[in-house]
């Protein structure tokens, strides 16, 4: 089975002055403000597309390693995971940053670090980013 996600943007103006909405039409989650200078000098009201990226890869990678705690015989008991995606005007996006604290019992902090870097190549929102540098954090609680 696949599925579809979509979100969508409206845009108006020069990227510079204008301003857009991006609505998240497969879920109807909620429709939030876009612009060029949140995007570059960062906003508590206004979103970016790296922050969506980084909703995208936190929550991924989070399913990516429950999994593969599980099939370790380790499952956790809570996985708290913040991804920063970096974003260089004239450059791009230039790096996606994980950091994940876990209270997985059982697990030793050697085979933990393990499976964390297999879930951080393996999760396809990192796939999908392989064109930049992913960087991972991870500690036991």
């Amino acid at each position: 089975m696949t599925a579809t996600s979509e979100a969508t943007t409206t845009w108006t103006g020069s990227l510079m002055e204008g301003s857009g909405t991006v609505a998240f039409s497969s879920s109807n989650l909620g429709t939030f403000p876009i612009d060029w200078k949140a995007r570059t000098e960062g906003s508590e009201t206004t979103t970016t597309p790296e922050e969506l990226i980084a909703a995208a890869h936190a929550s991924c990678f989070s399913m990516a390693f429950s999994h593969a705690l599980a099939e370790n015989g380790t499952p956790p008991e809570r996985l708290n995971t913040t991804a920063s995606v970096t974003f260089k005007p004239g450059t791009g996006i230039t790096g996606s940053h994980l950091n994940v604290n876990a209270t997985v019992p059982g697990i030793s902090p050697e085979k933990f670090q393990e499976i964390a870097q297999e879930a951080k190549v393996g999760c396809p929102v990192s796939q999908a980013l392989a064109g930049v540098e992913i960087t991972i954090e991870a500690s036991l609680a």
